[in-house]
């Protein structure tokens, strides 16, 4: 199968669906990567927080872990992706040219406005894969619920998942590792749920059998 993971920003794909992008890899699927944006951004006060450069360099190493085998970078800006055509079209010729047969995106009900755009734009383009699954990638509320319905057991692949997390270094820094504590409890607790030690959880959108 090949296997196309969407995601806004460098580290997205790594905490949403990086153990099940590991576990594809490991049996034999191509994964892809888009990301959408160059990721760079600034703080309120317009400090640098991450360079562009920087973002691409932990990213690179991150997809290596994960055995992916190419990364597309799209040249959106931070905090500025709109669910417009040329961000549409990008991601419908990957689809297309690379014979996409599942994609792993953003939920349609994050809060983050990058996310948003993009899970909206997956939707539209990703409108004829056969199979479509959307993954969390932050820990912050929305007024509607995230309906986990489709689990991924990644127990043989989460030291891959977190050691793809740990390569953003300049993401941990500001963080203090609180996204790899927070993503192992949510593995810990869905891997509870199907009798697991570590899972991913999705919100399936489509799921058609070959």
């Amino acid at each position: 199968m090949n296997i196309l993971a969407i995601g806004a920003h460098f580290d997205d794909v790594e905490l949403g669906c990086g153990g099940a992008l590991a576990r594809h890899a490991a049996n034999g699927d191509t994964v892809y990567v888009y990301v959408a944006t160059v990721s760079g951004f600034s703080n309120q006060y317009d400090q640098s927080v991450r360079s562009s450069q920087v973002a691409r360099a932990e990213a690179d190493a991150a997809m290596e872990i994960l055995g992916v085998h190419k990364m597309f970078c799209g040249e959106f800006k931070t905090l500025q992706i709109e669910f417009v055509d040329p961000l549409n079209i990008e991601i419908l010729k990957l689809v297309q040219d690379l014979k996409i047969d599942m994609v792993y995106t953003h939920w349609v009900g994050d809060i983050h406005h990058d996310h948003l755009a993009l899970s909206r734009a997956s939707l539209h383009s990703c409108r004829h894969v056969p199979r479509l699954l959307m993954y969390r990638s932050n820990w912050y509320h929305s007024t509607v619920d995230f309906r986990g319905n489709f689990y991924v057991d990644i127990t043989f692949h989460w030291d891959q998942k977190e050691k793809a997390i740990l390569a953003h270094e300049s993401e941990m820094e500001r963080t203090g590792r609180k996204w790899v504590s927070f993503f192992r409890n949510e593995a810990e607790n869905a891997g509870q749920r199907i009798g697991v030690k570590y899972a991913e959880v999705f919100e399936v959108v489509k799921w058609l059998q070959p």
